[in-house]
Parts: C-alpha cells; structure tokens; sequence
C-alpha cells in the first residue's frame, strides 16, 4: 500500500462536468484511491440537466453549482478548500477533465514534483480513440508542451495554491484559458513535465476527424497568438 500524502502536502482535484452523466461515474470512482490517501475532490457543474451533480455527490468532497464555462467552474473549485487553517505549506490544484484518467500513484508523482521545488506542472498525455494517428498526435503535443512550457487542460494541470493566487488564477475568458494561464505561470517558473500519461478520450478527434481537428486547433491558436478576442475564437470552435 502507498503512504499518504506526506502533511505538509495537501492535494485538491478540481473537476467541471456539464451533462457527464453516461461516464462520471467510472471516472469518479477512478478517483476513489486518490481520496483514500487524503485528497479532496471538488466537482463544479456547469448546469447539467441530465443529472450529473446526484451522480457525484457520493463520490466526491463537494459538488458546487458553478457559472458554466471551464474558465469559471475552475475558478470555482480552486477557490474551495476543504482543510483547516492555517492552510499547510503546499497546497496543490488539480484540474482534471472528467474525460481524463490519471496515471497511477498520481498524488504521489504530484508530491514528488512540489517537493522538488516545482511551483507547478502537467502530465504527459495519452489520447484514446479510433484513428491510429491519436498516438502521434498526443506525442507531438507532449513534445511542444515541453518545449514551450505552455500545457492544456487535457494534460491535467497542477499548481502551488499561492502561485495559482499570485496570477489570479484562470482568465474569465470562453477559450484557451489553459493557454493563457500557462503563459501567465511561466513567468514564475517552468512547468515540471512529468512523463507519467493520462489518458484523456479522443471523442472530439473521431467525431470532427483527426486531421480537420488539428487543422482547426492550430489555426485558433495561431489566431490567439495573433491577439484574436477569445470569444470569436470560441464560437469558431463550437
């Protein structure tokens, strides 16, 4: 058996649901090992009306009605907390989309990359679908978070509690909100890039198609580096 988050280290998992309800169960209960071992699970729902939040309550530490859009249902969660003051020394986020599994012993990777002096950092990621491209797709997004120092919110983002606060946590904007709090991080540290993958669902790729999705992730990023208004870039993704 692993042993508990050492005390100085307190790990809370953030994650935002809109009408997940036909795979929040399985991945809540993926989740249950991490809580055992003294994480707190935070779930923020955007306004599900196909009973995701009921599904949650038994399986999670708090189940928030939060603003709907990622920026802001995270933002909601990061703003719980659900140990006592003082607040202990580290105090992580987690920011886990509830289509994304964490590698095993994620706490711990976790712990071990704070404890190295990491004031925050993402996983690499696995993508799971239909197209046997996925695979090259998630290993060049690994290769350019690596290189950039820039990850996204499907690599699942850790951050220190007091650097998260010190840039004002996530932009209140409808798109590339990991974006632009990576950039925003950078300016206090690197990312630790842990090599452990999650494994996040390829559903957008099958439904769009491999190619005419990348094709569209890297025009809206190119458009944002461009000074584009998220907003038209959000309603282009939709």
């Amino acid at each position: 058996m692993r042993p508990e988050l050492h005390p100085d280290t307190t790990l809370d998992i953030i994650t935002l649901v809109l009408n997940e309800a036909a795979g929040i169960t399985a991945f809540m209960q993926h989740l249950q090992p991490l809580r055992q071992r003294g994480a707190r699970v935070t779930v923020v729902d955007g306004g599900s009306s196909d009973g995701t939040p009921a599904l949650c309550a038994a399986l999670a530490d708090a189940v928030l009605a939060g603003p709907r859009g990622r920026a802001r249902q995270m933002n909601c969660g990061g703003q719980v907390s659900h140990f006592p003051h003082p607040i202990p020394t580290r105090q992580v986020l987690l920011f886990v989309h509830a289509d994304t599994l964490l590698p095993a012993g994620a706490d711990h990777l976790i712990q071990r990359a704070i404890s190295g002096g990491a004031a925050w950092g993402r996983f690499d990621v696995r993508i799971s679908g239909r197209s046997r491209w996925l695979a090259v797709v998630g290993t060049l997004m690994n290769l350019r978070s690596r290189w950039s120092g820039i990850a996204t919110g499907d690599q699942a983002m850790f951050v220190r509690r007091d650097a998260f606060d010190a840039v004002g946590g996530f932009p209140d904007q409808p798109l590339m909100e990991d974006i632009e709090l990576s950039r925003r991080l950078c300016r206090i540290a690197r990312p630790a890039c842990l090599r452990e993958r999650v494994t996040t669902s390829g559903r957008r790729w099958d439904t769009r198609g491999v190619w005419p999705t990348i094709w569209l992730m890297w025009t809206l990023r190119w458009r944002y580096w461009r000074g584009a208004a998220p907003e038209d870039l959000a309603r282009d993704y939709r």
